[in-house]
């Protein structure tokens, strides 16, 4: 079994639930008492959502950078960024270690594929849904954002509430109102593009499929982690 590494703090309540779901798939996979081998590096995550809100994106991989060649040096034999929008720096990180760095669009456009989806509708922060980075990244789907204000609603929820620890029912309500309005205008899945939003939306909450990107993740992490010969 290769060793992963992970970047997590960003934040510490969806980096939790990465190394559960690695740690349950591998067990799910393996039996018996295994479990992941793997080593975390975890930021303060209030100066990097400063550096975003800044818009010192340049400063923010350098730093990340820095702790991916950490996970590195403890032996890490793939990394895995735990956060949607800091794959805003992507590039930025993998050039700085001779380890892949698994993309989490990539292994949510896989799954999407599998599905058969072609036009899917897409939640996270402000950065995922405007930016280029991600949407740009899942070629060959025709991918759609919430019009505003459900937009400005669906940022706002994560950064005032959800990676705060705080599950608000009526915020449940308002992502499935949106989650609505994207599947109106012809979304066949859903992707949960913040991985703190499955923390909120479970499947029950859309009547189409929904792209849970932690859980894809982690999957892909140990897709990588279980082949091959160990390392």
């Amino acid at each position: 079994m290769k060793t992963i590494g992970l970047i997590g703090g960003m934040s510490w309540e969806s980096s939790l639930e990465y190394y559960r779901l690695i740690n349950q798939e591998v067990k799910a996979r393996l039996g018996g008492l295994h479990s992941a081998r793997c080593v975390m590096v975890s930021v303060d995550f209030a100066p990097i959502e400063a550096l975003q809100a800044a818009g010192e994106w340049e400063e923010a991989g350098r730093v990340l950078a820095e702790e991916a060649r950490a996970c590195e040096r403890a032996g890490a034999a793939c990394i895995v960024l735990c956060t949607n929008t800091m794959h805003r720096v992507f590039d930025a990180i993998q050039s700085a270690v001779d380890v892949p760095l698994i993309h989490i669009a990539d292994a949510t456009a896989a799954k999407m594929h599998e599905v058969g989806v072609g036009r899917v509708g897409l939640l996270g922060t402000r950065f995922t849904m405007e930016h280029d980075f991600y949407k740009g990244r899942l070629s060959g789907f025709d991918v759609l954002i919430p019009e505003e204000p459900a937009r400005t609603r669906v940022h706002d929820i994560i950064y005032q509430e959800l990676v705060l620890g705080q599950i608000n029912e009526a915020s449940r309500d308002e992502y499935r109102r949106i989650m609505g309005g994207l599947m109106e205008r012809g979304a066949e899945g859903i992707i949960l593009g913040c991985t703190e939003i499955p923390l909120l939306v479970k499947p029950e909450d859309a009547s189409v499929p929904l792209f849970d990107t932690t859980l894809l993740h982690a999957q892909a992490a140990v897709d990588f982690a279980l082949s091959g010969s160990a390392g």
